[in-house]
């Protein structure tokens, strides 16, 4: 009896340990080799994975910045004395339109009457070393004269002509030298055409000759917008539709820009390169110093994306599992692009008309 029932133990452990070798859960899931994996027929991750078949697609890429306005600097003019004196009288007010040679205030300065006499004299002296070339020059004419004089009355008269132009550089600038009449106030003018938006004149002031602005005139129908953006999306601007600028105070204003300029060089620190975008500006909305937010939109163009849980890492490299045949998958790197609604967009390593994992692919990662 006690060897029947040994015998019958015995028959359960073999019967036991030999079902244990042929059971299916122990069975290996897939089989890797390299970068392939080749998942067996009757996985249980099979149905757990989702597949999808890659497409093209349209897509008009959009970058959101922000931007700040700026007057165009051909188009503003910072206006001070040029020489130190007390200021006599202001011709203009806040909002006043001005032509290039309007007069805006009125000086009077010792120093530019210093500089008109020294104008004067130095014509004085020209029209005296004119005559003087022009007689050595008749005398040598008619054989009386000599050449060495003649020669000093001409490098007299070249000396005497550049303290002339020398004296009246920074008179003409402000005021028409042939029409000045002697110690009279300087008249600050305006050098451009455009609207005061700055007047900080003050009658009887003294201005010292690094006094800061006291006026400021700027043309405004055209404002420049200077937006940062990131060098990674420098390739935005390679094919732009436009530049849509949206200012908060004015929600339902649609202002369209255009680039004017983009800088050549990237900012170390933040990694971005400024763009200025040229606005139309006649209604006057976008002022100088004001944020607003900047859109830029390409042409639309044909795109692949992909779900993003379908893009897996290893090695700080972005891949995906492309399959290839029924059940068999390989590592695919790619060259990822903007993500946006759950999306990514794929710039390099994939092709329309092949197959991914866009579900599920977690069950492999212990994959190498």
């Amino acid at each position: 009896m006690r060897a029947l029932l040994l015998l019958t133990a015995t028959s359960i452990i073999v019967y036991s340990c030999g079902d244990k070798k042929e059971s299916p859960e122990n069975t290996s899931s897939y089989v890797v080799k390299g970068d392939t994996i080749a998942l067996q027929k009757n996985s249980n991750i099979i149905p757990k994975l989702v597949l999808q078949t890659i497409k093209e697609e349209d897509y008009n890429p959009n970058l959101v910045t922000v931007g700040t306005v700026k007057a165009i600097p051909n188009s503003y003019a910072e206006i001070t004395s040029p020489f130190a004196g007390r200021i006599l009288k202001s011709y203009i007010k806040l909002g006043q339109k001005v032509m290039p040679g309007s007069p805006l205030f009125s000086v009077s300065s010792a120093d530019y009457f210093a500089a008109q006499k020294e104008y004067r004299d130095a014509q004085q002296e020209l029209r005296q070393s004119e005559l003087n070339l022009k007689r050595q020059q008749d005398l040598l004419k008619h054989g009386v004269g000599i050449q060495r004089e003649a020669e000093e009355a001409a490098t007299d008269f070249q000396i005497k002509k550049t303290a002339l132009a020398n004296a009246s550089a920074a008179l003409k600038i402000f005021k028409n030298t042939d029409k000045m009449s002697p110690n009279t106030p300087l008249v600050v003018v305006s050098p451009i055409k455009g609207e005061v938006i700055t007047n900080n004149i003050v009658m009887g002031q003294y201005l010292k000759e690094d006094a800061p602005p006291i006026a400021l005139v700027a043309e405004l129908s055209k404002v420049w917008i200077a937006g940062q953006i990131k060098e990674k999306d420098l390739r935005f601007l390679q094919n732009l539709n436009g530049v849509e600028v949206n200012v908060s105070a004015y929600p339902d204003k649609k202002i369209m820009g255009k680039i004017y300029h983009i800088n050549e060089i990237v900012n170390e620190e933040t990694r971005s390169v400024e763009v200025l975008i040229e606005c139309e500006n006649s209604d006057r909305i976008l002022k100088p110093g004001m944020f607003v937010n900047l859109k830029f939109s390409e042409t639309s163009e044909r795109a692949i994306f992909v779900p993003t849980k379908a893009i897996l890492q290893f090695n700080d490299r972005n891949y995906v599992l492309v399959q290839t045949a029924k059940n068999e998958y390989v590592k695919r790197y790619v060259d990822t692009g903007i993500t946006e609604n759950n999306t990514t967009q794929i710039i390099n390593g994939l092709k329309p008309g092949e197959t991914i994992i866009t579900d599920g692919a977690f069950y492999l990662l212990d994959t190498k």
